[in-house]
């Protein structure tokens, strides 16, 4: 075996089971949620578990980025391997729902990290986009693994082992993918000037504009103060100006901002933008729906939730096999879009009469549309960006992605639970309450009328879910529309060298 091809062979394997993890970290989750909100008592900090997650991996994408193409990525993702595994025992072993959102964003800072540099890396070992894309076969297929078992083995976990392997199960994963890529990861750095010093006043502007912004989507609709809610919105506009203000004099600005007026890669970055909202919008609270809305139980919720995952790689693997021979390859965003909406628009009338194969058809179907879509709005940025610049491309993108899912897991959140809260008995107005196993058992202590209350509460939390679902059907009406405005993309040369 040439050796040139074993060592990128061999450093694909390491990212592809960094992937892996994060994949698998991420989908787990999802379906054992409601069951860790329920254990530990903290509805009200539900969203957090995915939104801290997010918020935190979020700032961090930039700050890696940029570090990375200065500085190499290798180190960064040893580092961030090893952050990530601890920082996933620090979650299985949390006895509050705030220790277990703390410990998911020291994950998210791992997480941040793990994403911008791995794939980043792809391009430093295939500069030419069209080989590039065979080679993420590899990456599709381990994105595939990942979610094919991942929501399956979350609810499996969830049920018989205890939610707390949901993610200890990261331990193996983390133990494989830093053997990998410490011994056979090259680290390659295409600067030839000694590295810059980091915009640390850029990175310190980004972080308190996201932060702010997470917390005021957070506690407008929950009636705070509004001296609170004014010094918040206060000090996101004041970042935010600063933060343009600073960039545009920067010798070396952490988000360069040329990059946002980019003819190519401004209308993909808002596209991603819209996806991230839309993806984990329905990755978060379907399983909800199925749980708290169908009475389903872990496990059943994991094999509904599946093949939205199993499809994504399915339709990953497609789109490498005919994007390529496309002589416009921009039209597999409104094929990819059109699918997800499709989806969504369905999901809104599944009902818990609804047989679990058209459920599990409709699921598919969204997957096929994220298959289709997702791995072409990185390649395309990848072909549009400079090779100086790739790592800062690719956290851009994940930023506006991981910044979209934090604001959709948010207010979709807030939407649900308001719906939810203002139309049932006092006693349900947490919907933790409905994925308790022996509800309507402990419920019969309180009320002779249980069994009415609690069907009552569960289709009023399904109504709640469809609801918040329009949200998605209407931004994904408008990402057909926002895809008009990408302009051809050739995947033959790249545009900018």
């Amino acid at each position: 075996m040439d050796q040139d091809f074993r060592g990128k062979l061999l450093s694909m394997l390491g990212l592809c089971f960094v992937l892996i993890m994060v994949a698998l970290d991420q989908t787990v989750i999802g379906t054992a949620l409601p069951t860790i909100a329920s254990d530990l008592n903290g509805f009200d900090l539900y969203a957090w578990v995915a939104t801290a997650y997010l918020l935190t991996s979020v700032i961090a994408l930039p700050i890696f980025g940029k570090l990375g193409d200065e500085h190499g990525r290798k180190p960064f993702v040893v580092v961030a391997i090893i952050l990530f595994t601890l920082a996933s025992m620090l979650c299985g072993a949390s006895f509050s729902m705030l220790q277990l959102v703390v410990s998911r964003a020291l994950q998210g800072i791992a997480g941040g990290m793990l994403i911008t540099t791995s794939f980043a890396s792809v391009p430093d070992l295939f500069p030419e986009p069209r080989e590039r894309l065979r080679w993420q076969v590899l990456f599709s297929t381990a994105f595939g693994i990942a979610n094919a078992v991942g929501p399956s083995l979350g609810g499996y976990l969830t049920r018989y082992w205890g939610w707390r392997y949901v993610f200890f199960v990261n331990l193996p994963v983390g133990l494989l993918s830093l053997y990998f890529t410490w011994r056979h990861l090259p680290k390659i750095r295409h600067k030839e000037n000694p590295p810059s010093p980091l915009d640390w006043q850029g990175a310190v502007l980004v972080a308190a504009f996201l932060s702010s912004l997470q917390l005021l989507v957070e506690w407008l609709p929950a009636h705070k103060p509004f001296f609170e809610l004014a010094l918040l919105g206060a000090i996101g506009i004041i970042s935010l100006f600063m933060l343009i203000r600073w960039e545009s004099r920067c010798d070396n600005p952490i988000l360069p901002l040329s990059m946002f007026s980019h003819r190519s890669l401004a209308p993909l970055f808002a596209l991603s933008l819209l996806m991230g909202f839309c993806m984990f919008a329905v990755m978060y609270y379907s399983p909800l729906l199925f749980q708290g809305g169908f009475g389903l139980a872990a496990d059943e919720a994991g094999l509904l939730v599946t093949p939205l995952a199993v499809s994504i790689t399915i339709g990953s693997i497609i789109n490498g096999r005919i994007v390529t021979r496309m002589e416009k390859p921009n039209k597999m965003l409104y094929i990819g879009i059109s699918l997800f909406l499709a989806s969504a628009l369905f999901l809104i009338q599944v009902k818990a009469s609804t047989p679990h194969g058209i459920v599990a058809s409709i699921m598919t179907t969204g997957g096929l549309g994220l298959g289709l879509m997702m791995p072409n709005i990185t390649l395309f940025v990848q072909a549009c960006a400079s090779r100086m610049e790739l790592g800062v491309a690719t956290a851009l993108l994940q930023s506006t992605r991981m910044i979209g899912g934090m604001l959709g897991t948010a207010i979709v959140g807030v939407l649900v639970s308001n719906r939810y809260s203002a139309n049932v008995d006092k006693s349900l107005a947490d919907p933790q309450i409905l994925v308790n196993k022996n509800l309507e058992a402990k419920f019969e202590l309180l009320h002779r009328n249980a069994s009415l209350l609690v069907a009552k509460a569960r289709l009023t939390l399904v109504d709640a879910v469809h609801h918040s679902l329009w949200l998605v059907v209407l931004l994904l009406a408008l990402s057909l529309l926002g895809a008009m405005f990408v302009p051809p993309i050739s995947l033959h040369r790249r545009e900018h060298d």
